[in-house]
């Protein structure tokens, strides 16, 4: 899963020296539940002064509540997805050591809800300067490692339809482990940057404390816009295009071919496995794209900060984090391997007999003496 961006960018203070610096009571991080807001103020930003936009205080209460569920579900599902595919051997194919990373990075982001949460309650960080660190951190890393993981399951997938001869030695297990120790790697660049630069420090305005990235005063407004876009193109646009290309790809190969192996049944798994990530990467775009869009348009131009606008931010973050705990509820309604495991996990006991039940009806289907009597039932009197 992604991680959203701190967007509203307030004007400078009057105070200000000449030229770019930053403003007083901004609070800048990337994470989200960051954005400035006074539920108990009144007015409006304008003048060059800051003033607090006034929003419902309600809003923090649901998002709360939304986080709550998200932390549970995401939880508890991302973890029972990463256990079955441990624990049973046919789960561990190149497609679900994919699924296993994109897993874990949606189960680490769930465990900073609890803290998130509290701070949308309080409008205030009261964990510390170190927990931010590790929170703003476990932020960039799923924001990377997700795009990435989702990339490469789709890459994955044109090898398998479009080359399939290719596939026999690219599509292998600890291929696919090495490809996501690499993710976690090229991931590190920005997650330890991120607890390098990320810090608490007081609002003077409101004597509350903000967990955030700390730039340079004076170049505040440079780096923040430059963070921005970076994280849009490399962290958004470019994997999706290559998502995008992937499939379009798929899909013309899939029109054109009634066949793609030699055998029915594997024809169709290998159908069902396309569908099942081109499901989980639509899913993740639906999610993210109004976040990032958000974040584009302010940072290239001007959001206003009504209270409709800084509703809608919300809004966008919070559906960014409900994809977190969206993908193990995909696994469990479309494709069946997942479902039998998490069946046999929930209800060891059902499946236990369900299949003493089937192979009693094998063995007894099977038994000559059976074979005998039925034919001999079946010859003319």
């Amino acid at each position: 899963m992604d991680a959203p961006i701190q967007i509203f960018r307030e004007e400078p203070d009057s105070t200000c020296s000449p030229g770019p610096c930053r403003p007083p009571s901004t609070s800048s991080s990337w994470l989200p539940g960051w954005a400035d807001y006074d539920s108990n103020a009144t007015g409006a930003f304008g003048d060059g002064q800051h003033n607090h936009t006034s929003i419902s205080p309600a809003i923090p209460i649901i998002i709360t509540a939304v986080y709550s569920v998200v932390f549970v579900v995401g939880l508890v599902g991302n973890s029972l997805v990463m256990f079955v595919i441990i624990r049973y051997t046919k789960m561990k194919t190149a497609t679900n050591i994919y699924i296993f990373n994109l897993a874990m990075a949606d189960a680490l982001v769930t465990t900073t809800m609890p803290f998130q949460s509290t701070e949308y309650l309080m409008n205030s960080w009261p964990f510390g300067d170190v927990l931010c660190k590790v929170v703003i951190s476990i932020d960039y890393y799923n924001m990377f490692t997700s795009i990435f993981t989702l990339t490469m399951m789709s890459v994955d997938r044109y090898i398998a339809v479009c080359h399939p001869v290719k596939a026999l030695d690219f599509r292998t297990p600890l291929k696919a482990k090495i490809i996501n120790i690499c993710i976690w790697l090229l991931s590190s660049s920005v997650g330890i940057s991120a607890i390098v630069l990320g810090g608490t420090k007081v609002r003077e305005d409101t004597a509350s404390t903000e967990c955030s990235l700390q730039f340079p005063d004076r170049d505040y407004v440079w780096w923040d816009i430059f963070m921005k876009i970076c994280v849009f193109v490399f962290a958004f646009v470019i994997p999706v295009l290559i998502i995008i290309v992937c499939y379009t790809l798929m899909i013309l190969r899939l029109k054109s071919v009634r066949l793609l192996s030699g055998s029915r049944e594997k024809d169709r798994n290998l159908r069902r496995i396309t569908r099942l990530v081109l499901v989980v990467v639509a899913v993740f775009i639906v999610c993210w794209t109004p976040i990032h869009i958000f974040v584009l348009v302010e940072a290239l131009g001007d959001v206003s900060h009504s209270t409709a606008a800084i509703s809608s931010y919300y809004f966008c973050i919070a559906l960014g984090y409900t994809n977190s705990s969206l993908n193990p509820i995909l696994y469990a309604f479309l494709d069946e391997n997942f479902k039998r495991c998490f069946k046999d996990f929930c209800f060891p006991f059902k499946m236990r007999m369900e299949r003493q039940s089937t192979s009693r009806v094998t063995n007894t289907v099977q038994d000559p003496a059976y074979m005998r009597e039925a034919g001999g039932a079946n010859k003319p009197v």
